[in-house]
């Protein structure tokens, strides 16, 4: 076999493959054997029609097998021998396939780049000091004494007011017109919750309990409902009864039955030590990340556009899951112009990492990864079987042992980093006690 390799780019091979006759040949052979002990020809015994009467009748189907199987055993060879990691798909040229005469193919693919990384240890990072305060405890208190909340008949009050809690019907039309979602029957409100329209919410103020009214709401320009954006809608509205919020009291019988903690002092601790540690995650990660950018602005390479745009097909349809809500969405191509600038950061992380976790010589056993998936079903619970599904197949291992060992590497540049503790700007630190 003869090969020659073009380096057409950092990420781009050619392979050019010849291969003699004796190689076309001795393939040939094999396939006519094989179709010969499973294929059965009226007029002869099984496996026992001479191969002139098989190549009549399957000649062409075993040309194209021959050839396919010519390219792939000899395209994993020079792979295999040459340590190329490639990550596109080959696109192939090949010259005609004639048994007796010889054979030549030629590969294009995308590799991954050489990447030389130094300097990847002691990266000097600042981490922004932030602790948890008392007013961000008693507000993670007062979110769980909220969600043990209940809600109660107001008897003495038959006309709807700010904070309330309303079950309600409606239905919308436009210039006398219903529109499809513009009804509900016994649709629990809460006025100023803020999971309905705010016009709607405040035109359900002061009506009176069982008197069907009918009220105007215009949606907003920018509503992502675009049938709706702009429009004037009539409701026609009924209240059918009234409730308000009733919290349980905060006191050591509530941390007992809710908390699992023998006093409120107790209960108070823990969710002060969950904060922390929810602090110490976040900064954590964000330590991870001025590592990841400092060795991306440190490292000039190109990566291979085939994982970069694997990685924004990824991250589209993620963001397609997630969809938007309130605003009028994106086009499709300011969409994808983010994620792929997203992505191609996002993929030259990945690679650097890689390298490294193979100079470090990070490995992630069979063990660890069944570990991760027990632990990943056992959390999934009712979905847990689904789970084990998914990672039954190898590519799906393979993916989580390298998510793994890409975590378990920055978590080795976090320990040896220098850490830089600065004073945070005022904004930041109203921002933080926001965001927890």
């Amino acid at each position: 076999m003869k090969i020659d390799i073009d380096e057409s780019s950092p990420v781009q091979r050619k392979i050019r493959v010849e291969l003699p006759p004796e190689t076309v040949t001795h393939q040939f052979s094999r396939a006519y054997q094989d179709l010969g002990r499973r294929v059965r020809v009226k007029g002869f015994r099984a496996g026992k029609a001479p191969r002139s009467v098989l190549q009549g009748i399957y000649g062409d189907e075993i040309k194209g097998q021959v050839r396919s199987q010519l390219v792939e055993d000899s395209l994993s060879e020079v792979i295999k021998e040459r340590g190329l990691q490639i990550v596109s798909r080959p696109e192939i040229e090949a010259n005609d396939l004639e048994e007796g005469h010889g054979f030549s193919f030629s590969a294009v693919f995308e590799v991954k780049p050489e990447i030389e990384v130094k300097d990847y240890l002691a990266v000097e990072v600042e981490k922004v000091k932030v602790a948890v305060t008392d007013a961000q405890v008693e507000s993670a208190l007062e979110r769980l004494r909220e969600s043990y909340a209940r809600l109660e008949p107001e008897a003495d009050r038959e006309v709807v007011q700010q904070g309330d809690f309303v079950s309600l019907d409606f239905e919308g039309s436009i210039a006398g017109k219903p529109f499809p979602g513009g009804k509900g029957e016994n649709y629990l409100l809460e006025i100023g919750g803020g999971r309905a329209l705010p016009q709607f919410e405040s035109a359900v103020v002061g009506l009176k309990v069982g008197q069907r009214q009918v009220v105007q709401v215009t949606y907003p320009d920018n509503y992502s409902n675009r049938d709706l954006a702009g429009k004037a809608v009539d409701f026609s509205v009924v209240v059918h009864d009234i409730k308000r919020k009733v919290l349980p009291v905060l006191d050591d019988d509530f941390a007992k039955d809710h908390g699992q903690c023998a006093s409120l002092e107790e209960l108070t601790g823990t969710i002060r030590k969950r904060l922390e540690d929810e602090l110490k995650q976040i900064q954590d990660e964000e330590l991870k990340e001025q590592i990841v950018r400092q060795l991306i602005a440190r490292h000039s390479f190109t990566p291979p556009p085939a994982m970069v745009e694997r990685q924004t097909r990824y991250l589209m349809e993620r963001n397609q899951e997630r969809g938007t809500s309130g605003e009028v969405p994106p086009s499709l191509e300011e969409t994808r112009k983010a994620l792929e600038e997203r992505a191609l950061r996002q993929v030259q992380a990945t690679l650097l990492v890689e390298k490294i976790a193979a100079l470090e010589h990070f490995e992630v056993s069979e063990k660890e990864v069944q570990e991760r998936i027990d632990n990943l079903a056992r959390a999934a619970g009712e979905k847990g079987k689904t789970v084990r599904e998914f990672y039954s197949r190898s590519d799906s291992r393979d993916d989580l042992r390298a998510q793994m060992i890409f975590d378990r590497t920055l978590a080795f540049l976090l320990e040896r980093a220098k850490i830089k503790e600065v004073d945070p700007e005022p904004a930041k630190v109203d921002d933080r006690a926001k965001k927890s």
